[in-house]
């Protein structure tokens, strides 16, 4: 690390730290916050995932009653939360249409293969040198992480449905419905290559200030292909006698390669972890915040205290202290009977309960007035002062 590096994390960590940890309690705190509601949506989706059925394709329709399916109007009672296997097929193939006869699939670009769902991915890769005048390239070496990466995806889609594996009739398939899903999709790397950038004038000038300059670029597709085997968990419904699942948004899969048990075991994993990584940073950032709060509380009264012990001792300076002969006090005092703290004036006062006889009555008063006063010779603490006269 160097040395830019280590004063900007210097810095971090003083902010993070100052107040007493009082901005890391809280940051401390909003993070056990999103935990804990990470939480309550992986639980809610747990409890769905286990209550719904698995089944295939030809057996969607005998999961809805007969009478909800009779009103295929009434929306909100013809749908179904299941986990429907099959196999994805081109919806062309089972429309009976001149579409039949010309499949419309999507081909892969690089591989040649058919699919219902394209993803490429260009990303282009730089590098830096810190050069003879890029020392900034510290900094956005920890800010500009992102700078390091440029990435551009093409997704392509077309209507698709699954149908039973092995055996299915035209009239036994289910349409996916793609729209407002935003779930992770379960896609088959076709094509993956790196293909270096060869260097150019300008690419020395970038390198030779500090910036950025490309080093490759990352080609990469992604397929659905016809005829691969997955789960859907979705919501099905029936609309003109046809069959249509779509997504629901409190469920954090969709299309996927797991299955039913496999989703529950993997939920049940985050639902663990959520809940002890909330309890964890919730109980470290209530400790981190009382300590805060406490140290700051004391802090504060100690500077209150310290700001009425200067009023005072201004309005003692101004002529409130009790009236002292400076002659018989500041005089020709022997060294065994000067103050131990001024040295200038005669001990006066008497330390109770202690009872040492080692500071003038000045000094005494503004012992006394202390945070935690002590007796300056024998350490002990003392409750108050008493002078001392002569006979």
């Amino acid at each position: 690390m160097s040395s830019h590096e280590q004063a900007l994390a210097s810095l971090v960590s003083q902010l993070a730290l100052s107040f007493d940890g009082a901005i890391l309690g809280v940051a401390l705190a909003y993070a056990a916050v999103r935990s804990f509601l990470k939480f309550t949506s992986n639980s809610k989706a747990l409890r769905k995932i286990r209550s719904a059925p698995t089944v295939k394709v030809s057996d969607l329709r005998s999961i809805l009653d007969l009478s909800q399916r009779a009103d295929e109007n009434q929306n909100q009672n013809n749908q179904k939360l299941v986990i429907v296997q099959g196999q994805v097929e081109a919806k062309s193939n089972v429309d009976s249409n001149w579409k039949s006869y010309r499949p419309n699939v999507l081909i892969a670009h690089e591989s040649g293969d058919k699919a219902v769902i394209v993803q490429r991915t260009q990303t282009c890769l730089y590098n830096e040198w810190k050069g003879f005048f890029g020392w900034t390239s510290d900094l956005r070496a920890i800010f500009g992480r992102s700078w390091r990466e440029q990435e551009s995806t093409s997704l392509r889609t077309v209507p698709f449905v699954l149908v039973e594996s092995g055996r299915w009739q035209h009239s036994n398939y289910v349409i996916v419905n793609m729209d407002g899903s935003r779930h992770p999709l379960p896609l088959t790397t076709v094509y993956h290559q790196l293909q270096p950038i060869d260097a150019s004038p300008y690419t020395f000038l970038q390198a030779l200030f500090g910036h950025e300059y490309p080093v490759g670029l990352l080609d990469e597709e992604k397929i659905l292909p016809l005829g691969k085997e997955i789960n859907i968990v979705g919501i099905v419904s029936f609309k003109n006698g046809i069959s249509e699942i779509k997504s629901c948004k409190d469920l954090p899969y969709f299309l996927s390669d797991m299955t039913k048990d496999q989703m529950v075991v993997d939920l049940a994993f985050k639902t663990k972890v959520l809940l002890w990584s909330g309890i964890v940073l919730g109980s470290l950032s209530i400790g981190i915040l009382g300590y805060a709060v406490v140290r700051n509380w004391n802090k504060w009264k100690e500077w209150r205290q310290q700001r009425q012990s200067q009023q005072q001792s201004h309005a003692l300076s101004d002529g409130d202290a009790p009236q002292i002969d400076a002659d018989v006090e500041t005089g020709d005092v022997p060294d065994g009977q000067l103050c131990v703290i001024c040295l200038m004036r005669r001990r006066r006062s008497a330390f109770v309960p202690c009872g040492h006889l080692v500071c003038c009555q000045l000094c005494a008063i503004s012992v006394e007035r202390e945070i935690s006063p002590k007796c300056p010779l024998c350490r002990q603490a003392i409750r108050s002062s008493m002078r001392i006269f002569d006979c």
